[in-house]
């Protein structure tokens, strides 16, 4: 990996509905960046990307008056919402050419973008891929915070690769986003993706801010929908664990089947509804339980077979 002494930098950031703090996240990420040049850290080349996920409000006319007046940013217009993950990806393929490497972070600049510079200088030093990673979640609400806490322990316990704490605010190299160009698949998980691609990383660690205006993009929904995206993305697990409950079952059945003998040899059996209907809905719920989770899995398959394009460019302004 050829790394120039003061390398190209491109900074992406998807936007979905961010009118209220576009131009403050502009501002700050301009004097960073304008920081950096001045220290002979990076080119005074290096940019901003903002990625309007096709948002519905003035976010598309703030990006243009951004990058039409200051030649360190650059923008570019989706046709239509993708989400988050596609919009990144997006941004990254779309500017990788420009730059020697890209740092992804979202527009709320909730991700403290002081470690930007110790990003740039382990880069420099030969590193690929820069994690940012958190070192608390004491400005995340307590069931947040705990559900954060349960999804990286599931994540873990089904064998995915991703770290823990860590969201999409990173630095790849440009080799890092050629590699990342040959996964083709729709249902993208960028955090499971990245550390699957391998060559040498490293992490630095913040303390995550407060957002500055607006309202999260993360409702609860979203997050469960996320988090479920990335399970069965990255691992089969949930399948196995439809087979072994049907095993479960399986010798559970056995067991009431003898039992059910010695009772009827013993004259000790009495005609009951409970015992009649209450196994009748466990079983009835297991079976809609597996059939969902295999459904799933088909889902995706079925999304995956017609190769979709994850995004459409509409505008793009230097």
């Amino acid at each position: 990996m050829t790394i120039h002494p003061q390398p190209i930098i491109g900074i992406v950031s998807p936007c979905y509905n961010e009118e209220e703090i576009l131009y403050e996240t502009s501002k700050q990420l301009q004097i960073l960046l304008s920081q950096l040049i001045e220290k002979n850290i990076i080119s005074d080349k290096s940019f901003i990307a903002f990625v309007d996920d096709g948002s519905h409000d003035k976010t598309w006319t703030i990006i243009n008056e951004l990058a039409t007046k200051n030649n360190l940013v650059k923008g570019l217009k989706l046709a239509g919402n993708v989400g988050h993950q596609n919009a990144l990806l997006g941004g990254l393929l779309t500017f990788n050419d420009d730059a020697d490497a890209l740092i992804s972070i979202d527009a709320d600049l909730q991700d403290d973008i002081s470690v930007i510079e110790e990003m740039i200088v382990k880069y420099t030093e030969g590193t690929d891929v820069v994690y940012g990673v958190r070192k608390q979640r004491t400005t995340d609400t307590f069931f947040k915070r705990n559900t954060a806490l349960l999804f990286y322990r599931m994540m873990k316990i089904m064998k995915v690769n991703i770290l823990y704490n860590h969201a999409d605010f990173r630095l790849c190299s440009s080799r890092v986003i050629k590699a990342l160009s040959q996964f083709n698949e729709v249902n993208l998980f960028l955090r499971g993706i990245i550390p699957s691609i391998g060559f040498k990383n490293d992490v630095v660690y913040y303390d995550r801010l407060e957002r500055m205006a607006g309202e999260s993009k993360y409702p609860l929904k979203k997050m469960l929908t996320f988090a479920w995206n990335g399970i069965t993305s990255f691992s089969t697990f949930p399948l196995k664990i439809v087979t072994r409950i049907g095993v479960i079952i399986f010798i559970c059945c056995l067991f009431m089947s003898v039992y059910a003998l010695y009772s009827l040899s013993m004259g000790n059996t009495v005609p009951g509804w409970v015992s009649t209907v209450l196994p009748m809905y466990f079983l009835g719920g297991i079976q809609l339980l597996c059939i969902g989770i295999a459904g799933e899995y088909i889902g995706k398959i079925y999304a995956e077979v017609k190769q979709r394009p994850r995004y459409i460019i509409d505008k793009r302004v230097d």
